[in-house]
């Protein structure tokens, strides 16, 4: 059941909260108290979300938009205040991409999923903003990926947009900073998730697409980007894939590029062949209920180590320092 507050509920607004990751962050948000808009294309899909809600007793509202057009986005963000209250918690979530080699992607392919996935977080940061700025107060958290440190074949546009999401974020909290701003940006890095992405993804290869294992079910997401708002950090990464893929890029890009242009192409495509004629989210929101989950449940886990174990980083700090202070001591009692 939704956990119902005994003050007035707090206010997260979503993008991409009809589907995947966002929709899953939508359920987290409101089991804990919140009072959810949920920002997407898809109006049935959205209604969907916000019945299942309401249904466990949390508070919703649909408000239907395009990321890519700032002024949809600004209506959005003003009638959520109107009717759910003042913002504390704004989620860029919305994303779009292409399966496939770059010389196969069309130019308005490519500009609509840097349309989509960066400026339509640039779009709903900017709208969070002009209300947070009133208030000085209130948290702007965007859902990036291990592929904004090191990015794949087979997805440039949507590397790109990630890669540009990195940098537009950590441009904006150095200003934010020097400011003296009190609202908090945070950015929250996701390894493979078992999503509809691999439905609807448009898909320029023969055959069908599928995330890099391991996979994550979108609940684990979800959890870590709720909690990132409560414990806001400047970065979180969920899921080993992530942290790996970061260390790697930084320590050995050249080995990585080799990694990726082997392991990564391959491991992108199932031995299933592309379903012809299957409809995509690129350029409209398609039709039916795609809910959170992708195909891959079967394959995908519940939780992350790793994240585990960033959320308690600072207990495992003091353990080890403990350890270490502990192994000091024997030392010198031997070698007396």
């Amino acid at each position: 059941m939704i956990k119902r507050s005994r003050k007035s509920r707090q206010v997260v607004v979503i993008t991409g909260a009809s589907a995947g990751i966002g929709r899953a962050t939508a359920f987290e948000f409101a089991r804990q108290g919140y009072a959810v808009g949920l920002i997407a294309r898809g109006e049935k899909r959205l209604h969907s979300a916000c019945s299942a809600i309401e249904r466990q007793g949390g508070r919703a509202l649909v408000l239907q938009a395009d990321v890519t057009d700032p002024a949809a986005l600004e209506q959005a963000a003003a009638r959520a205040e109107r009717e759910l209250g003042p913002i504390d918690v704004w989620v860029n979530s919305a994303m779009a991409t292409v399966f496939g080699r770059f010389d196969d992607i069309t130019p308005d392919e490519y500009r609509q999923v840097t349309e989509t996935t960066y400026l339509g977080t640039v779009n709903g940061t900017r709208s969070a903003l002009v209300r947070m700025r009133r208030r000085d107060s209130g948290t702007i958290i965007q859902v990036g990926s291990a592929l904004a440190y090191r990015a794949i074949p087979l997805q440039a546009a949507y590397c790109g947009a990630k890669h540009a999401i990195r940098g537009f974020t950590d441009s904006l909290r150095s200003e934010l900073i020097y400011e003296g701003s009190r609202i908090r940006l945070s950015m929250v890095q996701l390894g493979a998730f078992n999503t509809p992405q691999f439905e609807w993804g448009r898909n320029r290869m023969n055959y069908r697409p599928q995330p890099v294992p391991p996979i994550y079910q979108p609940e684990v997401a979800a959890q870590a980007i709720a909690w990132t708002a409560r414990h806001p950090r400047r970065e979180v990464s969920v899921g080993a894939t992530s942290v790996l893929a970061i260390l790697g890029q930084k320590l050995a890009p050249r080995i990585m590029d080799w990694y990726m242009a082997k392991g990564a192409w391959e491991g992108q495509l199932t031995e299933q062949r592309a379903l012809a004629g299957r409809p995509d989210n690129l350029f409209s929101a398609p039709k039916g209920d795609y809910g959170s989950h992708g195909r891959f449940d079967s394959e995908a886990r519940n939780s992350s180590i790793q994240f585990l174990l960033s959320r308690n980083r600072a207990w495992l700090g003091s353990a080890v320092t403990a350890a270490l202070a502990a192994g000091v001591i024997r030392y010198r009692h031997h070698h007396r």
